[in-house]
């Protein structure tokens, strides 16, 4: 039998964004959850997919689209949603938390899921008027004006944030011009040599950077920002450059990294390093609290990608049950990283600079736009990058997690999508065996 939920105990989750929701969603799944639950959101809105926050800011959907459940849900699942305040101090001793509407809650277990906040480079210059980061909706509907505005706007960052945001902004001015507009002209300043330096390599930087110049987007790499520089009225004018050189601008995006929401842990007298420290049931240094999603570290590791942040709302969802199984434990996996830019497709992960044990196989076809390069050791694949036709991409990367021998197919690996089907169907049946994930012999 299942165990019913608990009666007594009450739950307090602060924050509601895509991490604390999921983690409602997966509690209510539970018959031993707690039977009061309670959430707190600083934001006025109930959760949205932050995901999307660029296709919407480049105007591919509508804002409802973004909204994962309406208020009313929540009610009716019985769950008590708190929006717009925001948890000033927690008291450790007496379990009890006050927001900034002089509300205070009671809590026997609370889980802080506060997320994080755009990463500000400490420049001068970065308190003027016209500099933004990108990172919640109030982020994007500011954006979204500034690019309807039109003008002469700099991004910070030529990650996958500061790529989606330029790509974003680009669309949103050239599809819904104002009256008067002046255009847009969006220019992304990289500090690298090249575009996502951690997850692509030198062909693959220069494809993406090559198409986004197509789409009007002026690229520079190897630009490290020295200030961003003001009129009188203390408003953005432009920004200046390590190496002297200058861009004008009326408006700039920060981009480049994030920075965990920790501050209110740190305040409670929990363990903090850069982030909450948490250990592999998501539990803090207080028995009584837990940490979820960016605002966590485990392992000397933070996070700002989905995948593993999923995997830790199915542990702690089961840690909060009243009968948690033995085996939920939270532990690092790879990740995989797409881009979220429409009419680019990328997919890669492991190591970008092979080593000397590395078996290298690449293919390129330059007048498609099709590139990829896989990293094999052993015959067993650690890294690949795909730009083009990335149909493969989730099927190799989970031959590479399971750890599998592809040498004996490996001619079948850089094939595009359909041809590859076909040789490794006609490998697997030469194994006879049914599962398509098993080792497979090459064809003769």
């Amino acid at each position: 039998m299942h165990p019913a939920p608990n009666e007594t105990e009450h739950l307090v989750i602060i924050g509601n964004g895509m991490a604390g929701h999921r983690l409602v969603e997966a509690l209510l799944k539970r018959p031993g959850r707690p039977a009061r639950i309670t959430v707190v959101g600083d934001e006025a809105t109930p959760a949205y997919n932050r995901i999307l926050l660029s296709p919407w800011l480049a105007g591919e959907m509508e804002r409802e689209a973004l909204t994962l459940r309406e208020a009313e849900w929540y009610a009716a699942q019985g769950v008590e949603l708190l929006l717009g305040e925001r948890v000033t101090s927690i008291d450790r001793a007496a379990r009890r938390l006050t927001t900034d509407a002089g509300r205070g809650l009671d809590y026997h277990r609370l889980v802080l899921a506060t997320g994080s906040r755009p990463s500000m480079p400490a420049v001068p210059g970065i308190a003027l008027s016209g500099v933004h980061g990108f990172r919640d909706l109030q982020d994007a509907e500011t954006l979204a004006g500034v690019a309807e505005r039109g003008g002469r706007v700099v991004v910070i960052g030529g990650g996958l944030l500061g790529l989606e945001a330029a790509e974003g902004l680009r669309k949103r001015g050239e599809g819904s011009p104002r009256q008067g507009s002046r255009g847009l002209a969006v220019s992304v300043l990289q500090r690298s040599a090249r575009l996502m330096n951690r997850q692509l390599d030198a062909t693959a930087a220069g494809l993406l950077e090559a198409e986004l110049g197509r789409r009007g987007l002026a690229i520079h790499t190897g630009a490290q920002l020295a200030a961003i520089e003001g009129d009188h009225h203390a408003r953005v004018r432009g920004v200046r450059l390590v190496d002297g050189r200058r861009l004008a601008a009326d408006g700039v995006v920060v981009a480049a990294g994030i920075a965990p929401n920790a501050e209110l842990g740190q305040r409670a007298g929990l363990d903090v390093d850069r982030a909450i420290v948490v250990d592999d049931t998501l539990t803090t240094s207080d028995p009584a609290i837990h940490a979820l999603g960016e605002c966590c570290q485990f392992e000397g590791t933070t996070y700002g990608l989905v995948e593993p942040i999923w995997r830790q709302v199915e542990v702690l969802a089961e840690q909060l049950a009243a009968d948690p199984a033995e085996g939920a434990r939270y532990a690092e996996r790879p990740s995989a990283t797409r881009l979220k830019i429409g009419g680019i497709s990328l997919f890669a992960f492991g190591p970008i600079e092979p080593d000397a044990g590395h078996e290298v196989l690449a293919y390129h076809d330059p007048e498609q736009g099709d590139y990829r390069r896989l990293l094999l050791r052993d015959g067993r694949l650690e890294g690949a990058v795909l730009y083009g036709d990335t149909a493969m991409g989730p099927w190799l990367f989970g031959q590479a997690q399971a750890g599998r021998d592809l040498g004996p197919c490996r001619r079948a690996l850089l094939l595009g999508a359909a041809d590859a089907d076909a040789l490794l169907d006609a490998c697997h049946s030469d194994t006879h065996s049914d599962n398509p994930d098993r080792p497979v012999k090459e064809a003769a």
